[in-house]
């Protein structure tokens, strides 16, 4: 089947448009795949995107006559070549019928083009940074994806080995029941953190919204740094990165601790857009964007996702930094229970995050999708 298809690399918006509609057909018979807004795909894959000042990218579609059958994209992160590997490119934004003649194009093309730039590995999925949504969906297929996580078809992991990628790190996403208390050995963490003077804990200030999120990013990139995978949020990311969350972000959803006076830790839980727009089939305009007003505002979400946590590196594996970790969630949990929320995701966590894998476990959350992503000499 491989000889009927042709690789199209994408130019100009109608181009684009059709990259973003090839999972349409795809996903028809999933039901819990959801259609991403065709406005906020743009937004990511075009110069809004902050990414473009430091990485370049190429698209490409797999046709077969006029139909398209697949979808890759072919990147270079600048600061993905300084803080990993000066000679990796990755790819993103995987999506193709069964078939692994048509799969192979695809990553052929996108080999190609990374070649062109210099690259002799190739790594991914990542759409389009470690920052972004990353990892393949290889466990989990049965709940459909929260908001800024990824979804996929079962077959895509053969296409990946076929096509000659293996296994470079595996990423969990955890399910809380947030109706349900903590264990009492857990509570005790907190009890503990909140008779520790050191320790202070607070909602999100919204009013100074924000040097807050600047300060969340600042704590997020001292958090991260050296783990694997670890790109830092630039400025510019920062920014734009606190613009999108703005109209979603609620102080009793985000969580700032100091100790001893110095701002330390951070936990941020955004409500599951994904589960306002399932009905939307990627449009936002004329009419939808006024339902997930009301969805936003008016009815409480009763799924939410802790997309970002950290506690700064001197405080990490201290008795201190638990106390907080424990504190952020359980008092999120409380707020959100409160008001009508139901289940929670905390994701994404690296598989050899030993102390965050047990924390979890500990809280009694369900480790219930698994993210990979993959490694190939090109």
């Amino acid at each position: 089947m491989a000889n009927d298809i042709r690789i199209h690399p994408v130019s100009g918006k109608q181009d684009l448009k059709a990259f973003i509609h090839v999972p349409d057909a795809l996903y028809a018979d999933d039901p819990n795949w959801i259609q991403p807004l065709e406005v906020e795909r743009m937004g990511v894959l075009t110069d809004k995107n902050p990414y473009f000042l430091r990485g370049q990218a190429q698209y490409f579609i797999a046709y077969r006559g006029d139909q398209a059958v697949g979808r890759i994209s072919a990147q270079v992160d600048q600061l993905a070549l300084e803080y990993i590997d000066p000679r990796m490119g990755h790819i993103g934004f995987f999506e193709c019928e069964d078939d692994t003649g048509t799969a192979k194009a695809l990553f052929e093309a996108a080999g190609g083009w990374l070649k062109s730039k210099g690259m002799t590995k190739s790594r991914g999925p990542f759409s389009l940074s470690v920052n972004e949504e990353c990892g393949l969906l290889v466990k989990g297929f049965d709940t459909p994806p929260m908001i800024m996580m990824g979804h996929a078809l079962p077959y895509y992991e053969k296409l990946y080995k076929a096509a000659g990628y293996r296994k470079a790190k595996d990423m969990f996403a955890y399910f809380l029941n947030i109706s349900k208390g903590l264990d009492e050995k857990i509570l005790r963490f907190v009890a503990m953190g909140q008779r520790n003077k050191s320790i202070e804990i607070r909602d999100a200030d919204l009013n100074n919204y924000d040097a807050e999120l600047k300060e969340f990013f600042s704590i997020f990139n001292d958090a991260w740094a050296g783990n694997w995978g670890f790109i830092p949020f630039t400025d510019e990311e920062a920014r734009h990165a606190a613009k999108e969350m703005k109209p979603v972000v609620a102080a009793h959803r985000c969580r700032i601790c100091s100790y001893k006076g110095e701002k330390v830790a951070f936990m941020i839980a955004l409500p599951d857009t994904n589960d306002m727009i399932k009905d939307f089939k990627g449009k936002l305009y004329p009419f939808n964007i006024f339902k997930l007003l009301w969805r936003i505002k008016i009815k409480y979400p009763e799924r939410v996702r802790v997309p970002l946590m950290g506690v700064r590196r001197h405080l990490q594996g201290t008795m201190a930094g638990a106390c907080m970790v424990f504190m952020m969630i359980e008092t999120i949990r409380v707020e959100v229970c409160r008001r009508g929320g139901k289940v929670g995701e905390l994701s994404w966590i690296l598989e050899d995050n030993d102390a965050m894998n047990k924390i979890l476990a500990d809280i009694g959350c369900l480790k219930y999708k698994t993210y990979r992503v993959f490694d190939k000499a090109i």
